[in-house]
């Protein structure tokens, strides 16, 4: 039986999702374990997604995209994350950060920096997290001290999507003091040819390797006063509402991980032998997938239903923070079984699972920990 069906998929969304199925059996999937090798950044591949029409298409038609919205995303999300995560997660951070860009900044910044990306010949990326801080959007210590004509940023940030590579980023800073913690962040947008803009690489990490990470420090990096994202205090909150969008696309990155993991192990089960017959006529072998089965289309059930709760603005905060949670721990439960099912083969780097393996830890990070998930489910439902 078909994984990643479309018959739950709203119909505006399925053309684009067998564009994606389609890109990713030519493109992503069979370079993936090349890029998972190397480490290298997939331009060939980015340029690719870009000339299919499938990267930052999610910005609108006045600005230069096809304004894909939350569903056709998630649709792209399923199949990118089933191919390879490293690889998916290259593409979908190509206009990160610049949705907030689109809903909240002027039509002078969307034309400069908006339209670039949209017609792919820019890439951007997003900077919040801090070497000391990750979940706690308020905690945050990076400063923009206001000076003549701008401000100039003081800090660091990490976990950083292209902070190398993009031509520019949206950066998240404290610009106040009060006692209302939540007031005292100011969204920027940053050019990474300033003065005062130093990036480099992260170490390499266990899984998606194919998606670079960075390390930025800022020494009074000068940012001018127009390219502040909304309202100087007002950052906290437009981020809150961009992670509601992404952890249902997180969710989605769960969810191609999962089908992944499934996929692996049911052809592995139909080939090996083991007291004279295939594994898979083994009770305990079934039973193990029929759990991996059902995991899967809870998670896939609930993530598309938040997806149309959080596009119609329904307790968007819940909404996403179930879905994220769900499928991403249904991944990391799915490539445990898969490599429990491979057996002593599970620990070769070459094979599919372990890749999986390696990739299913970090959605259930970023995006928010799943544990803060927990925190807000329990105080968005009271």
């Amino acid at each position: 039986m078909e994984l990643l069906d479309d018959s739950i998929v709203p119909e505006r969304a399925r053309d684009v999702k067998q564009e994606a199925r389609e890109f990713a059996d030519e493109y992503i999937a069979p370079n993936a374990e090349a890029y998972y090798e190397s480490g290298e950044y997939p331009w060939e591949v980015l340029e690719a997604g870009m000339d299919a029409g499938l990267v930052a298409q999610d910005i609108g038609e006045e600005y230069g995209g096809k304004g894909f919205d939350l569903a056709q995303v998630l649709a792209i999300a399923e199949e990118f994350y089933r191919a390879d995560a490293g690889i998916a997660l290259t593409l979908q951070l190509a206009s990160f950060g610049a949705e907030m860009v689109e809903d909240y900044g002027t039509e002078e910044q969307k034309e400069k920096y908006l339209r670039p990306v949209a017609e792919n010949d820019q890439i951007s990326g997003l900077a919040v997290s801090e070497p000391q801080t990750g979940s706690d959007l308020a905690g945050m210590t990076t400063k923009a001290e206001k000076v003549e004509g701008g401000y100039e940023l003081t800090g660091e940030k990490y976990w950083v999507g292209n902070a190398v590579e993009a031509d520019w980023l949206t950066v998240y800073a404290k610009t106040g003091e009060s006692d209302d913690r939540y007031s005292n962040y100011t969204l920027f947008i940053v050019e990474t040819d300033s003065d005062g803009y130093e990036a480099e690489h992260i170490p390499e990490k266990m899984g998606m390797r194919a998606s670079k990470q960075g390390h930025i420090v800022f020494d009074d990096c000068f940012v001018p006063e127009e390219n502040v994202v909304g309202s100087e205090g007002g950052g906290f909150y437009v981020l809150a509402d961009f992670f509601n969008h992404g952890r249902v696309i997180v969710g989605g990155h769960g969810l191609g991980l999962a089908a992944a993991a499934v996929e692996e192990a049911e052809a592995f089960i139909d080939e090996r032998e083991a007291f004279g017959r295939t594994i898979d006529d083994f009770q305990a072998v079934q039973h193990t997938i029929s759990d991996m089965r059902i995991g899967f289309e809870s998670a896939r059930a609930l993530n598309w239903r938040a997806c149309e709760k959080v596009a119609n603005g329904e307790d968007a905060g819940y909404w996403a923070a179930l879905a994220k949670t769900k499928s991403t721990e249904v991944a990391t439960d799915c490539a445990e079984k898969g490599m429990k099912l491979h057996g002593g083969r599970s620990i070769l780097t070459e094979r599919r699972i372990a890749r999986v393996y390696r990739d299913v830890r970090i959605p259930v990070i970023y995006e928010g920990a799943n544990d803060i998930q927990r925190n807000l489910i329990y105080r968005q439902s009271r």
